[in-house]
């Protein structure tokens, strides 16, 4: 989830971005639109599926504007958790998925097996596309034997620290962002912090939950170690004997065990309503969650939270693409939009509106986007913060199962928080709910 606000400053941005999309709007004009798009046969409606904010609903408009035979239905859900089995069904029934739908980075590889199910997208322009991608966000939209292109990289998740200013105020912490991220060089330095904080703030819990920090450490350390997290490269389950895993779950029980997270699972309607109380310090987020954190706070968080370093160095977490499944009756114009949104120009509007850090060289590179800035979170320069951050990402092998057993050892660790499992048997426990799920 993403959401950006600018101030006055970015009008000449806004101007330019916009006569960009004009032109990428004009050339996709020209070569979609299909017999079905004709006004005698009435307008081609295209859904589009995504989770979370996308950021997609004025590049809508403005493709619905250029394309008079288009109009577009977006059908969200709040959470990954929840699209995940929809999208499975829709899929596996070849009936009622979207146009066009967005893969997550989790769910992607699962995609991967069976590219059948979606259309090759280098048989509709996509081979003229690539310069327009990270080449490791490229390479992952293809299938696995390279001849299809399954999905146009959306964006991605390069990783920071959000933090509760008038909160750390409270504790007697630093509160500048520079300052802040000095706190915490290492997860351990992170804790130490947070049981600071807590002594003098017993109210608040540090953390919001042990997920988010299972989430980002794992994918720090299998980026600084072996490539891979809980599969290897083969697709084998690796949860047990992967060092890099244990070293994250280890690093997350400590906080669950110590009684230092809320024990919530972002996104939640617990979690959601916590953002509007002083509930928790910190939330370790990608860029896509900084629209959420702004969204489902409302108005109480403005100002008040800010963005810093993420303990360990760089990281990221989350990312998507965009594909058009072979079920939809309207395959030309749902990669002609396709293309559009992911776009560098389409990326760039995006950012600008949910924060969704561009998987275009082109559009991070932008000054709209590099020199972002996000009032809600106190003038944070986030195109900067997380431009940095985007930099030093190193993209980890996910397997098919990868969600499944994500979910399953993350419920381990809440039920440590809750006091169900045990802090000594929640390895155990987590290693055999890892293996029922990836069965």
């Amino acid at each position: 989830m993403r959401v950006t606000k600018r101030g006055g400053r970015r009008t000449a941005a806004r101007t330019a971005i916009a006569a960009l999309l004009a032109g990428v709007l004009a050339a996709a004009s020209a070569c979609g639109g299909g017999d079905d798009g004709d006004s005698a046969s009435g307008p081609v409606e295209l859904t589009v599926d995504v989770f979370g904010e996308f950021g997609y609903e004025q590049l809508y408009k403005q493709y619905e504007q250029s394309h008079p035979g288009v109009k577009i239905r977006q059908r969200k859900v709040s959470t990954l958790d929840d699209y995940k089995p929809r999208l499975q069904q829709w899929i596996a029934t070849n009936s009622g998925a979207g146009d066009v739908v967005a893969l997550e980075e989790g769910i992607l590889p699962t995609y991967m097996e069976q590219p059948g199910k979606f259309v090759n997208l280098f048989d509709h322009g996509g081979r003229d596309l690539q310069q327009n991608f990270l080449p490791w966000k490229w390479q992952m939209g293809l299938s696995p034997d390279g001849k299809q292109l399954v999905g146009l990289g959306s964006d991605i998740g390069p990783l920071a620290m959000c933090y509760r200013k008038d909160l750390f105020e409270k504790a007697g912490l630093p509160t500048e962002r520079g300052e802040v991220g000095k706190l915490w060089p290492t997860w351990d330095a992170f804790l130490t912090t947070g049981q600071k904080f807590q002594r003098e703030v017993p109210g608040t819990k540090w953390l919001d939950g042990p997920t988010a920090i299972l989430r980002a450490t794992v994918l720090q350390n299998a980026g600084a170690g072996p490539g891979y997290s809980y599969f290897d490269k083969s697709n084998n389950l690796a949860f047990e004997t992967n060092p890099a895993v244990k070293q994250a779950f280890d690093t997350a029980l400590k906080f669950a065990q110590a009684k230092m997270t809320a024990d919530m699972a972002i996104f939640t309607p617990p979690w959601q309503t916590a953002l509007k109380r002083d509930s928790f310090a910190t939330v370790p987020c990608p860029s896509w969650m900084l629209g959420g954190i702004e969204e489902f706070s409302a108005g109480f968080g403005k100002g008040k939270w800010d963005v810093a370093s993420v303990p360990g160095g760089g990281g990221y977490w989350g990312g998507s693409w965009l594909a058009v499944p072979k079920q939809s009756k309207h395959q030309k114009e749902a990669a002609e939009l396709a293309k559009f949104l992911s776009s560098p120009q389409g990326q760039i509007g995006a950012f600008k509106d949910k924060n969704t850090f561009p998987s275009s060289p082109q559009a991070a590179q932008d000054p709209a986007v590099a020199g972002a800035t996000n009032a809600y979170f106190s003038n944070a320069p986030t195109g900067k913060l997380f431009g940095e951050m985007a930099a030093q990402v190193k993209p980890v092998h996910l397997g098919p199962k990868n969600e499944d057993v994500r979910q399953a050892v993350e419920n381990i660790l809440i039920a440590v928080g809750q006091g169900e499992v045990k802090p000594e048997e929640a390895w155990t426990q987590a290693v055999d709910a890892a293996k029922k799920a990836a069965r």
